[in-house]
C-alpha cells in the first residue's frame, strides 16, 4: 500500500505529463518517483505533529505567493478586527455582563478570587468580540479557510492557485460550507454551555454538602481541564470539517460525524496541533494587549508600526494554523487507510479528486 521512509516526513507523489512526456517537477517536502506503466498514485504516509509542521512549511515555500495573497486579502482583515474588538467594544456593556457572571459564581458557591473574576471578564469580552466579529466570520474566514484548503489540494496535484476556478468552485460549495460553519458554531456554544452548566451544577453541590472554599476551587478546576480537553477536541474535529465540506461532497452534522470518525486514533496529533495554535495566538493577543493597548511611548508613536506588525504576525499563526488541518486531514485519510484497507492499493488523492470533480475543481 503505502511506501514511506521512516527516517524522513515526505511525502511521495507519482506525477505523469500529458502527451507521454515525463518531468520531474520537485514541491519541496514531496518526493516525485517516476511512474511505472500506467498506474500512478500518490502516496502518503500519516505524520505526527512535528513532521506536519514540516510539510506546512514545505508547501507554503511551493506557494508562497499564493498563500501570501490568500493571508494579505483574506486573513489579514479578520485578524485586525479580532485585535482591534476590544477596543471598540462597548465596555459598559462588558461590565454589565461580567456582573452577571460574578453574582451567578457567587450564587453557585465559586468564591469570587480576583482569578474568577479576571476570568468572567475575559469571557465577557471573548463573547462580545466574537458576537461582533461574527461576520467576518462568516465570510471573509471561511473563504480563507476554503482557498487555504485548495491551495493545499493544487499544491500536492502540482498546480498553481487559480483564482478564476476557485471563484466558480467556491459559487457551487459556499452553501455547504456555510452550513457546516453554523453547525461548528453550534457545536462550540453548546460546549461552553455545558461547561458552564456543569461548573455551576458541581459548585452548587459542594456548597449543599458543606465542604470548604479550597474545596470547591479544587473542584471547579477539574471540570475546567476536563472542558479544555473536550472543548480542544470539539474544535479539531470542527476544523477538521471544514477541510471535508470542502474537498468532498458532504457538510453540516455529516461531516462533523465524519471528521469525528477520521480523526480518531489520531487524537493526540490533533491536540498537538491545537495546543501550538492556540500557544501561538494567545502570545500574539498578549503582545497585542500589553504593547499596542497599554503601553505607548511617549505620544503613542509606538502603536503606529507595532499595531501592523502584530496583526501580520497573527495572520501567519492562522495561516499555518488552517494549513496544518489540511494537512492533518490528507494524514488521517492515510492513517485510516493503513489500518482499515491494508493490502489494497489506493490513492489517497485520486479518492479526493473523484470527490472534488463533483463541484468543478480538475
Amino acid at each position: 500500500m503505502d511506501s514511506y521512509s521512516e527516517s524522513s516526513p515526505k511525502m511521495r507523489l507519482d506525477h505523469a505529463k500529458k502527451q507521454g512526456s515525463e518531468e520531474e517537477t520537485h514541491l519541496p517536502g514531496l518526493e516525485l518517483e517516476p511512474p511505472s506503466g500506467n498506474n500512478h498514485h500518490h502516496r502518503f504516509h500519516s505524520m505526527n505533529a512535528l513532521e506536519i509542521l514540516r510539510e506546512t512549511v514545505r508547501i507554503l515555500r511551493y506557494n508562497s505567493w499564493g498563500f501570501l495573497a490568500i493571508a494579505t486579502l483574506l486573513i489579514c482583515p479578520v485578524s485586525a478586527a479580532v485585535l482591534l474588538s476590544n477596543l471598540v467594544i462597548d465596555h459598559s456593556l462588558v461590565k454589565r455582563l461580567t456582573v452577571r457572571m460574578l453574582l451567578v459564581a457567587k450564587t453557585s458557591g465559586l468564591p469570587l478570587r480576583p482569578f474568577i473574576s479576571h476570568s468572567c471578564q475575559r469571557f465577557a469580552e471573548m463573547a462580545i468580540s466574537s458576537t461582533m466579529c461574527f461576520p467576518l466570520y462568516i465570510t471573509l474566514s471561511l473563504l480563507s479557510k476554503a482557498a487555504l484548503v485548495y491551495s493545499v489540494f493544487w499544491s500536492y496535484s502540482h498546480k498553481k492557485f487559480d483564482a478564476s476556478k476557485f471563484y466558480s468552485v467556491m459559487c457551487k460549495i459556499w452553501r455547504r460550507l456555510v452550513s457546516t460553519y453554523v453547525w461548528m458554531c453550534m457545536v462550540v456554544v453548546g460546549c461552553v454551555t455545558l461547561f458552564l452548566i456543569v461548573l455551576l451544577a458541581v459548585c452548587n453541590t459542594c456548597s449543599i454538602f458543606g465542604f470548604s472554599t479550597q474545596l470547591i476551587i479544587y473542584a471547579a478546576m477539574a471540570v475546567g481541564l476536563i472542558f479544555s480537553v473536550v472543548f480542544a477536541n470539539a474544535i479539531i474535529i470542527c476544523n477538521i470539517a471544514i477541510v471535508i465540506c470542502v474537498l468532498e461532497d458532504v457538510s453540516g452534522p455529516e461531516a462533523l460525524v465524519q471528521s469525528g470518525a477520521l480523526i480518531r486514533g489520531q487524537t493526540q496529533v490533533g491536540l498537538l496541533i491545537f495546543l501550538g495554535s492556540t500557544i501561538g495566538m494567545a502570545f500574539v493577543e498578549g503582545l497585542f494587549e500589553h504593547r499596542v493597548k497599554t503601553l505607548s511611548y511617549g505620544d503613542g508613536s509606538s502603536r503606529i508600526w507595532e499595531g501592523p506588525l502584530l496583526v501580520v504576525m497573527y495572520s501567519f499563526v492562522v495561516l499555518i494554523d488552517s494549513m496544518m488541518s489540511a494537512v492533518f486531514y490528507f494524514s488521517c485519510r492515510s492513517f485510516r487507510m493503513e489500518t482499515s484497507l491494508e493490502g489494497e492499493s489506493h490513492s489517497i488523492l485520486e479518492t479526493i479528486t473523484f470527490s472534488a470533480e463533483s463541484v468543478g475543481i480538475q
